[in-house]
């Protein structure tokens, strides 16, 4: 019998899969999609939901508890400056699994885990500043000269 089991084991030792876990969610918070197994998607989505919660208010306490985790600390600031303020009105549900079929090699399930929302990028950024200013000032027509008409 099965009870009480909380957590895939993956078929990895503790500390090969608390390694592995702790990679995969820095990737997934780096890269804001990876592709990987449907097992090893749905025991990341469970850390990376529990991440962004904490994450959603900062504080020290959540910052050094994140900082367990996720030891690039670019990552982790990109978690708590970019990633939580975009779910700040959602109570769950951060990120989606697109299904892609199997692998090659063993037949596995492989999946795409993704963020639901995307991280605006610099270049876009600047694209929608551009589009908003071309907005406010609308093009100026030349007034008709008396031979044109």
């Amino acid at each position: 019998m099965k009870h009480k089991i909380g957590f895939n084991a993956l078929s990895r030792t503790s500390s090969h899969r608390k390694a592995m876990k702790r990679n995969m969610v820095t990737s997934l918070f780096r890269y804001e999609r990876i592709e990987t197994t449907k097992a090893k998607a749905l025991e990341v989505r469970r850390m990376a939901e529990k991440m962004i919660t904490r994450a959603k208010t900062d504080t020290v306490a959540n910052r050094r508890i994140i900082a367990r985790d996720i030891t690039d600390k670019a990552v982790a600031a990109k978690l708590f400056t970019e990633i939580a303020p975009m779910f700040a009105d959602r109570n769950g549900g951060y990120t989606r699994i697109l299904k892609t079929g199997n692998r090659l090699g063993d037949n596995a399930e492989m999946v795409i885990l993704e963020l639901v929302e995307k991280t605006a990028t610099k270049a876009d950024k600047k694209a929608d500043k551009a589009k908003k200013a071309a907005k406010k000032q609308p093009a100026k027509q030349e007034p008709k000269s008396e031979k044109e008409e």
